[in-house]
């Protein structure tokens, strides 16, 4: 029986195996990709301004209170807008490494698939955070490009003219790392660099439709 991934009706073709499906952890996606933490800085240093600003007119406690009470629905509102479309894109997101390929399902209104074969992948990197989750992006080769605001959020940051597709807040990502750079050394018959946190080569992507062509051996 072929393997399949979740969320995608074909299964993979016979004699390809799935080596790890998963998807984006979304509390690590608010915090490392939305920057939910900094935002809430951001705010919170806004509602200790407001105060002291308050107190330096010379007002009282309470007034002081009802200034700072008229800001903190605000920063709450945009902090939950923040979250609720980090969980959405983690929500609606599939990752998979096969023997072959990478697959990306992504998409919160308009799902596409990304199928990546690991001949047109150049690199593969990994980004690891404190919190065990972390990012792995892919080179691909100047001959395969996806539009940056098809991928986005699931890309690399700030690289536009070669967009690089980008696994986020992959959960024990160290481990998923180690199955990715073994299975392109794998395919392409030479041992790649692996060291702890870190996958040679960095990233790529192409894109498929959601039926499976066989990917090249």
């Amino acid at each position: 029986m072929a393997d399949t991934i979740r969320g995608l009706p074909e299964p993979l073709p016979e004699g390809e195996r799935v080596l790890w499906q998963g998807a984006p952890d979304w509390k690590a996606l608010f915090v490392h990709t939305f920057h939910g933490r900094k935002l809430a800085i951001y705010f919170a240093v806004l509602l200790i301004l407001r105060g002291t600003f308050a107190v330096a007119d010379g007002a009282t406690l309470s007034r002081t209170l009802v200034a700072v009470a008229w800001l903190l629905p605000l920063a709450i509102a945009a902090l939950g807008i923040v979250a609720i479309i980090a969980w959405l894109s983690a929500r609606t997101a599939v990752y998979a490494v096969t023997d072959r390929r990478v697959v990306m399902r992504i998409g919160v209104v308009l799902a596409i698939t990304l199928n990546i074969p690991f001949p047109i992948v150049e690199a593969a990197g990994c980004k690891r955070y404190a919190d065990g989750t972390g990012d792995l992006p892919l080179t691909l080769n100047r001959d395969n490009h996806v539009a940056w605001l098809h991928l986005w959020p699931h890309v690399r940051p700030w690289i536009v003219a070669r967009p690089q597709p980008m696994l986020r807040a992959v959960p024990d990502v160290t481990r998923v790392a180690d199955i990715l750079s073994r299975a392109l050394a794998d395919h392409a018959g030479a041992g790649m660099r692996t060291a702890a946190g870190s996958v040679r080569p960095d990233i790529a992507p192409v894109v498929d439709r959601v039926r499976f062509a066989p990917a090249a051996q």
